[in-house]
């Protein structure tokens, strides 16, 4: 739905750059295997479950007051899980890591200033900078998705931005970026950095992580999510580590009490069930790398990837090899750039059926017109 007029059918006083343009938003389809929105496929035990309930009735009659505003407790219990001799003070957490997205973008960006991502990538970086009248520049990235260290370098000096946006492991693509890399953006940008690793858990080496650099670069802001991983998607808790100073900025424009008392009690729950939760974090890296060899086999080029999706493709025409796939009874998304699909990684049972008809829509492709290009 385009957003612009009221019932009246008379035109709402939209901001002129938001006018006449579209919601965020993957299709919401009710099918059989869902394989469109990056999530865990493994939803947490009967015992999680059963110490989720137990800490929400923990809340349950002190609702009738404000949460924490500072949701210390959750802070503190995310800065153990991340390690690197992280405080509370390091750490903050919000409504998914859109949010957190948002909060920076409203503090270090806005109307004046600008943003700059290496495309393709995350789409709502751009999307949440033009909400916050912040000015997006995008860079691009190598034809193989990469990026190249010099490149980025170069065009930060040239463009000097407020805000850089990396996406490591990248979001559609899927592959991570070495730390020389990100270092070396740190080192060039004039203004802060901001290293999305909302895939970070899937990663070949989770330990090759930019948290590394925090203490040496005070404007770097890593943005880690539960959604992924952690299989945490319907909680929505997104949360940050940085310098404290840059911890205390955010607050600036923190809506009062922003993370209800029952999102901090299942998020700090989820948390002392890491172990558990993370346990399907290797299976679902074997899924990944088989498909990834599978998509190659029979001829389509498959991105390599360290997140719960592979990239693949071309097709002449992708949406018509998407509307097949529904119809089959599977999910994907049209992501990534023109004539690319993306598919998360689901069980052994939901891949056997994207599998099966991916084939079967390929064999149909030969006689439409639709299948690979090039």
């Amino acid at each position: 739905m385009t957003a612009g007029a009221g019932a009246s059918g008379l035109p709402l006083p939209i901001r002129p750059d938001l006018a006449g343009r579209t919601p965020y938003g993957a299709p919401q389809v009710k099918v059989e295997v869902r394989l469109n929105t990056n999530e865990n496929p493994y939803p947490p035990s009967a015992a999680l479950a059963d110490d989720i309930c137990r800490a929400v009735a923990g809340v349950a009659t002190g609702l009738n007051r404000y949460p924490d505003r500072d949701a210390l407790a959750l802070r503190a219990a995310l800065a153990t899980y991340l390690g690197h001799g992280l405080t509370a003070t390091q750490t903050w957490a919000a409504n998914g890591s859109n949010e957190i997205i948002q909060q920076i973008l409203q503090v270090f960006g806005g109307p004046g200033r600008s943003a700059l991502g290496f495309e393709p990538s995350y789409s709502m970086h751009p999307l949440i900078s033009q909400a916050t009248a912040t000015r997006w520049v995008p860079a691009q990235r190598s034809a193989d998705f990469g990026l190249d260290a010099g490149d980025a370098v170069a065009v930060i000096g040239r463009e000097q931005p407020d805000i850089v946006f990396v996406t490591s492991p990248n979001n559609p693509t899927g592959a991570a970026l070495p730390l020389a890399t990100i270092e070396a953006i740190c080192a060039a940008a004039p203004g802060m950095v901001v290293l999305d690793e909302a895939y970070a858990e899937f990663t070949r080496d989770p330990a090759a992580t930019a948290l590394t650099f925090l203490t040496g670069y005070p404007r770097l802001i890593v943005v880690r999510t539960m959604s992924k991983a952690f299989a945490m998607a319907g909680a929505r808790l997104g949360y940050l580590a940085a310098d404290p100073a840059v911890v205390e900025a955010l607050q600036l424009v923190r809506l009062p009490y922003h993370l209800s008392a029952v999102t901090q009690a299942v998020a700090i729950a989820a948390l002392q069930h890491r172990d558990e939760l993370l346990s399907s974090v290797e299976r679902i890296r074997a899924e990944r790398d088989e498909l990834v060899c599978w998509l190659r086999g029979i001829g389509l080029t498959a991105a390599d990837s360290d997140a719960n999706f592979v990239l693949f493709g071309p097709f002449a025409d992708r949406h018509a090899v998407w509307q097949a796939l529904l119809e089959q009874g599977v999910l994907i998304r049209e992501a990534g750039p023109p004539q690319w699909l993306r598919v998360s990684i689901g069980t052994s049972e939901e891949m056997a059926a994207f599998r099966q008809a991916m084939a079967s829509v390929l064999a149909g492709s030969l006689r439409t017109g639709t299948g690979v290009s090039g």
